[in-house]
């Protein structure tokens, strides 16, 4: 069986750039990790190394592992990634009020924002089912 490609591994390594922050693994769903990447600068560039060779496999998995559909993650995440304070993203999945909350509140005084780096594929991936 094959598996519909939701992650893009380009999309990965331009995040992986600014990997020390963990974008590129809040990006393949890896929550725990972003968030220790994100308080010990990329595992003090260890880590962060590691990852470039990775990348694939984290594609690989978060392929099996959201759902693909009418609902892009790739558009998603770079939505939030440069728009996310403005809800441009909740706009997007058709999320309306939540969406004229973060535009009116800066992403619900940017905890909101936060929240969403940690929950956007299950947001996407919930779409999609619909």
């Amino acid at each position: 069986m094959e598996v519909r490609q939701t992650h893009s591994i380009p999309l990965g390594y331009f995040l992986w750039i600014f990997g020390v922050t963990g974008a590129h693994r809040f990006y393949y769903g890896k929550k725990l990790t972003g968030i220790l990447y994100f308080f010990t600068f990329g595992l003090f560039l260890v880590g962060w190394i590691v990852d470039f060779f990775l990348i694939p496999t984290m594609e690989r998995e978060s392929s099996r592992r959201f759902s693909p559909g009418h609902y892009d993650y790739n558009i998603a995440w770079l939505l939030l990634t440069y728009l996310g304070y403005l809800g441009i993203h909740r706009f997007y999945l058709g999320k309306w009020i939540t969406g004229i909350i973060w535009l009116c509140t800066g992403g619900f005084f940017l905890l909101g924002y936060l929240y969403d780096f940690l929950n956007l594929n299950e947001m996407v991936s919930e779409r999609n089912l619909l």
